[in-house]
């Protein structure tokens, strides 16, 4: 086969949906051709199955978007989580290692503990709260010990768009519902669009260059309350709220649930930023976009 080949894995979730909504467009489509996979086509928990896909398809790069994602249920699921999150991870890359293949990875901000009180650098520290955390970082060291320069690990944190199930989604149908809603207001981290980063992934596979740890985010420094609010504000001037409803700040105390979440974990992007030589995004821009989208499709 001429073209290159990309063995894409979480094909239905908001990131895999979003790459295909760009995808015909790319330059990238010109040269390359994409292998896409969901739970429903490929179980990634099953070795063997998977080996065999890859052989098939022979990709000379994986993009790995799929994930284990529900936090609180990985606390008593906890062999699920790193199946997903970790074993299959270190399959992927050894199939890689192999077979002079790129892997790029989907990681995330739960790695770090949050107490740090300045954006997290690539290089720092990772100690993870939960079991998705852990098991999110279990499957970074098993990719790094399999691919010493063929990889590329994008860690984001608090993602969102108009697909699939997310915190922006939650909060536009529960602010029609309800006449008042409780949010955390004591964890900082920073919203990311799915579209800003498919543009820095379909960058990242266009150029295989720079390889290592690299962060992501839309460049936000608030807390889900602050997020809440903005939600509102901006679906409320789109015309998707019809007005606006109490919005009450809340600590994690109030707020109890079954996984511990870092108080903050804001990423430093200056290194993506940098190597790849990609716009900076504004938060407060992509949110309004990707409400929009919901609106027009409402």
């Amino acid at each position: 086969m001429n073209k290159n080949t990309i063995f894409v894995t979480g094909a239905k979730g908001q990131l895999g949906r979003t790459l295909e909504y760009y995808w015909e467009d790319s330059e990238l489509a010109r040269s390359s051709e994409l292998f896409l996979y969901d739970i429903d086509r490929l179980d990634l928990a099953q070795g063997d199955v998977v080996e065999q896909e890859l052989n098939r398809c022979k990709p000379r790069t994986i993009l790995n978007m799929a994930a284990y994602t529900s936090v609180d249920h990985a606390e008593a699921d906890k062999q699920t989580a790193f199946s997903i999150n970790a074993s299959a991870v270190d399959n992927l890359a050894d199939w890689a290692s192999r077979n002079d293949c790129f892997l790029v990875h989907i990681s995330t901000d739960f790695v770090f503990d949050g107490s740090k009180r300045a954006p997290y650098l690539p290089e720092d520290h990772a100690s993870p709260l939960n079991v998705y955390g852990a098991s999110k970082f279990a499957g970074e060291t098993a990719l790094q010990s399999r691919l010493h320069d063929q990889y590329v690990i994008i860690r984001t944190s608090w993602l969102y768009s108009e697909y699939g199930k997310n915190f922006v989604k939650t909060m536009l149908h529960l602010m029609k519902e309800k006449d008042e809603l409780g949010v955390v207001s004591d964890q900082i981290g920073s919203p990311t669009s799915t579209h800003s980063l498919i543009s820095l992934l379909l960058t990242i596979l266009s150029e295989r260059t720079d390889r290592g740890i690299y962060h992501w985010t839309d460049g936000a420094s608030i807390s889900w309350y602050e997020f809440a609010l903005a939600i509102q504000r901006e679906a409320v001037e789109l015309g998707l709220l019809g007005k606006e409803i109490s919005i009450k700040p809340l600590t994690t105390e109030e707020y109890p649930v079954p996984a511990l979440r870092p108080a903050y974990s804001v990423l430093d992007r200056n290194k993506t930023l940098n190597a790849f030589e990609v716009k900076a995004t504004d938060w407060q821009q992509e949110l309004r976009l990707v409400i929009k989208r919901i609106a027009d499709g409402a």
